[in-house]
């Protein structure tokens, strides 16, 4: 691999300016065939976005890739369509109409309900191809996954864990892998996979196109490229971790005892029918789901230590506009791809602001406008600064009726993390992941202390 010297961006070359000025203004002039259009049409897009307009020829052109999008621009079909469009004009197609099927593209993704949708997406926009795919991660029983490997499948969504699980029993086999994508590779990394995706690196041929698709380009995410990528392409829609502007933002200071009393307030005033509502710990989920329900507001809880089958039943509720309210942890921040979604809320402020454009960004997709509303208290304002100096810009307050935040409340240190052992994430088998995984060196449970809010023109209370 070419290593990538700093600055980063300086040394790769950019395949198209920040904004799109090309004349190209359908799929069909980005190269695609007619049958991959006609799916694309039926689901109701004649307009590539920025991202697709940009990456769909790069990846048919078949080089390396290293792309940041903001969430909600269309990024899963800026590599999902242009993949099957590479697959379609390969001269191995017709082997695999008679033969059983070969693994030709891997996918990685770091939720299991992103994978559900990254492998959606294929089906849908592939459906007039005769390419096929298939989708696996854990929580769920893995025979079915090995008939569908036996059976063979051209495409293959996965999450790392179940992967190598896969691999270690002898039942997939990734030695035709053309394509590889990793799709959040800065979740991913958060996450603790990076020692998973260097096992899976080391398994695949050599030879091979590779795309990697990250929100934010850390450090972290730098050095995977340098191992990753040969000479790739960049592309970069968005400024790095900006918001759509599409997104209403918005900020209800409130005492900490009286956020659920608020968010049920605002769920019947304002007839809210479709609300993603984020919690920092999974506990918190629990409770706020119980509290809610004995208001009457339908709401169900979506985070790991909930079973699978629990998981796609929340979700396929919620996506069909029977459940009211889904609460998450920020497992599901870059998982859920909902239509017309109208509102988030942020129980809890995230920890980490970059997990704030994540959250926010599951409204406002595609075009569509959207509400993010945060639920802040004294806690929190240090958090609430730091989203700030991120996005660059201060979120409005509105101090509702009724829930007047008391001025004089002393900030509390708060539960940043909520892992089953002091100062460890986990990965995919729960056991403790090593370097950059634990945000307290010293194995306490990390904490913070905020200090008062600021003071300027009715900010804070």
């Amino acid at each position: 691999m070419t290593p990538l010297a700093l600055p980063f961006a300086s040394e790769l070359k950019r395949i198209a300016p920040l904004f799109f000025e090309m004349s190209m203004s359908t799929f069909s002039d980005l190269g695609l065939s007619e049958s991959i259009v006609r799916a694309v049409a039926e689901n109701g897009y004649t307009t590539p976005t920025p991202i697709q307009a940009q990456a769909i020829p790069a990846v048919i052109k078949g080089g390396d890739l290293l792309a940041g999008a903001q969430t909600g621009t269309g990024k899963t079909a800026g590599f999902t369509l242009p993949i099957l469009e590479r697959l379609l004009r390969s001269t191995n197609l017709a082997k695999n109409k008679t033969d059983r099927r070969s693994i030709r593209v891997l996918v990685l993704t770091p939720t299991r309900e992103l994978a559900a949708q990254v492998e959606e997406s294929i089906r849908t926009y592939g459906k007039h191809t005769p390419l096929n795919s298939g989708v696996i991660f854990g929580g769920v029983g893995i025979n079915p996954q090995i008939k569908l490997l036996k059976n063979g499948v051209d495409i293959l969504v996965a999450t790392p864990g179940r992967l190598l699980d896969h691999h270690q029993q002898g039942t997939i086999d990734l030695r035709h892998v053309e394509i590889l994508v990793l799709d959040e590779a800065d979740r991913m990394l958060d996450m603790g996979f990076i020692h998973d995706i260097k096992k899976v690196l080391a398994i695949l041929p050599s030879k091979r196109q590779n795309l990697l698709f990250s929100a934010t380009f850390s450090d972290d995410i730098k050095a995977l490229a340098d191992r990753l990528l040969d000479n790739p392409a960049m592309i970069e829609v968005a400024r790095r971790n900006s918001t759509v502007e599409v997104i209403s933002q918005k900020v209800h200071p409130v005492d900490r005892d009286k956020k659920h009393p608020m968010l049920a307030h605002l769920i019947k005033t304002q007839a809210w029918s479709q609300v993603l509502v984020f919690t920092r710990t999974k506990h918190g989920a629990n409770k706020l789901v119980e509290q809610l329900i004995k208001d009457g507001i339908n709401s169900m809880a979506i985070h790991g230590n909930k079973s699978q089958s629990a998981r796609t039943k929340a979700l396929a509720e919620f996506k069909d506009g029977s459940l009211t309210v889904l609460v998450a942890t920020d497992i599901a921040a870059r998982g859920i791809d909902i239509d017309q979604l109208p509102h988030v809320v942020n129980y809890d402020l995230p920890n980490v602001p970059e997990d704030y454009v994540h959250r926010i960004g599951r409204t406002g997709r595609a075009g569509a406008t959207g509400e993010a509303v945060s639920l802040v208290c004294v806690d929190e304002f240090k958090l609430l600064a730091d989203i700030e100096k991120l996005i660059k810009r201060p979120i409005p307050q509105e101090i509702i009726d009724g829930f007047i935040p008391d001025p004089h409340a002393k900030a509390q240190p708060i539960q940043l993390r909520s892992f089953p052992n002091p100062g460890q994430s986990r990965g995919r088998s729960g056991k403790p992941q090593g370097k950059g995984a634990s945000p307290s060196a010293a194995g306490k449970r990390p904490t913070a202390q905020h200090n008062s809010p600021r003071r300027s023109g009715g900010r804070g209370s």
